[in-house]
This record gives structure tokens, C-alpha cells and sequence, in this order.
């Protein structure tokens, strides 16, 4: 569990991933005229590589259950549909990181540090809620709207602790999470509580595009039902998958307008 808030988003917003990768094209495309620096690769550059490998963060772990009810702990959740999601991206071809393969304690810097100290890849964090109301449903998807230095003294899934940056929109990210969400509520037919900021620590201190996934309420039982079955966790971890790989097809696509672009300029 990384949030407990209950607001609903409109299901309009999933178009902005859509919205934030026609800015990024522009963006990129406008970098790839301007003159390079020696040695320096520009946003551009870094904006269009291609995605190679996928950081799948089980949320909690060890002598952090997360949410809690009756004998369904999220830190098992967490860790069953990461390692599902492992084996989907991995059969697609994807090279992977768990940021933990087990029971164990990892801190939210170390996981952090796990996807920075790879490149071209993203980051995807998987959680699940608890509400105030036991009629709190459905699936939402999380991204940091800015990026900030992996340099914190106070770490905490609360995103009221983390700042947000004067630094560029985080389009990357949000478009992630939009292409994520979408296939969470076609996959899965959950409610769609729709994508949103959030300055959560593993996606703002990430430096890769990064979104955190709210897979269902553990405090609604309907919802607890549903993620007790082995067959509905396999379509959360494929719902997850499809986003990813959505996301992956699409920087391909702007990778080769903006080469084609170079290539006529």
C-alpha cells in the first residue's frame, strides 16, 4: 500500500499519455537540431533510447507487511504478481530486475538505486490499498509530474514527504502510467480510479521512467476475493505487461521519427 486516498480520477486522463507522447516527439525532434555538446548526451537522446529492460519492484517485504487482513498480507501479493510479471516480460523477450525475489526487508533507496544503476529501462512499482471505506475499489496507476536528485534524508512511501521538483514535466513517466492503467481496467474490468501524480519515493528518485501500481483495495471484498485468485493475479501481471510493452512500442516509433528526422536535416 503506497496510498490511502479515495479520490476517483476521470477516466479522460489516461488520453494524456497519449497527449504526452506527441509533446515529447515535438520535443525530441527539436533537440535533434540543435548542435551537440562533446560527450553530452541531450534529453533527446536520453528520451528516445529504447526500453531493454523492465526494474519490478514487489512492494513491502520482510518486516514490512503492508496492508493487512485476516491471513492476506500485500507483501505477498506484491511479491506473487511481480514475479508473474517477471516471467511475462521476460517470455517477450525483456531482460528484468527484482528489486526483491523474496521475504526480504529492501529499503525504498535501495530500490531506487536498483533502476539507476541501469540504463534504458523502467521502473514499475507494485502495491495494493486499503481504504477508509470498506466500499473503496478498483486500480489506479502513480507517477511522480517531477523527477528530483535520489538524495533524501527522511525516505517514506508517503508522498507528502516528497517534494516535487522545479525541473521539466515528467512526460515519460505519465504516459507510462497511462498506457499501464488502460490495460489494468481492459484486462482486469476493475474499477478505473484513473492515473495521478504522486511524489512517492521510488518514482521521484528514479531516474528512469517510473510509475507505481495500486492493484485493488485489500480492505473491500469484493476486490480481496478477486486477489486471492491465481488466475486474476496473472491478469493483473499481464495487464501490467501489455502497458509496458505499449509504452516500449511507442518510444520505438519516436525513436524512428526523430532519427528519420536527423537523417533529412
Amino acid at each position: 500500500m503506497a496510498s490511502r486516498s479515495g479520490t476517483t480520477e476521470s477516466p479522460i486522463r489516461r488520453t494524456l499519455a497519449w497527449v504526452g507522447f506527441v509533446l515529447m516527439i515535438a520535443s525530441a525532434v527539436w533537440w535533434q537540431l540543435l548542435p551537440r555538446r562533446g560527450g553530452v548526451r541531450t534529453s533527446a537522446e536520453i528520451l528516445i533510447n529504447p526500453v531493454t529492460r523492465v526494474v519490478i519492484d514487489a512492494g513491502h517485504g520482510g518486516n514490512d507487511s503492508g496492508a493487512l487482513r485476516a491471513d492476506v498480507m500485500e507483501k505477498d501479493l506484491t511479491l506473487d504478481v511481480a514475479q508473474r510479471l517477471d516471467q511475462i516480460l521476460r517470455g517477450r523477450g525483456l531482460a528484468t530486475t527484482l528489486t526483491r525475489s523474496g521475504d526480504e526487508t529492501v529499503s525504498l533507496a535501495k530500490r531506487a538505486e536498483l533502476a539507476n544503476q541501469e540504463d534504458d529501462c523502467v521502473f514499475v512499482s507494485i502495491h495494493f490499498d486499503e481504504g477508509a471505506r470498506a466500499s473503496a475499489t478498483g486500480v489506479q496507476t502513480f507517477y511522480a509530474a517531477r523527477k528530483k536528485p535520489p538524495t533524501r534524508l527522511a525516505p517514506s512511501w508517503l508522498p507528502s514527504l516528497q517534494k516535487a521538483s522545479t525541473g521539466p514535466d515528467n512526460l515519460e513517466s505519465q504516459s507510462l502510467a497511462g498506457f499501464v492503467q488502460e490495460a489494468l481496467v481492459t484486462r482486469t474490468q476493475a474499477f478505473d480510479r484513473g492515473t495521478r501524480s504522486e511524489q512517492f519515493y521510488v518514482v521521484v528518485n528514479v531516474r528512469h521512467p517510473a510509475v507505481l501500481v495500486e492493484g485493488g483495495f485489500i480492505s473491500n471484498d469484493a476486490d480481496l476475493a478477486r486477489l486471492k485468485s491465481e488466475k486474476y493475479r496473472q491478469s493483473l501481471a499481464g495487464a501490467i505487461g501489455d502497458g509496458v510493452l505499449r509504452y516500449r512500442q511507442i518510444s520505438s516509433q519516436t525513436q524512428a521519427t526523430v532519427a528519420a528526422s536527423g537523417a533529412r536535416n
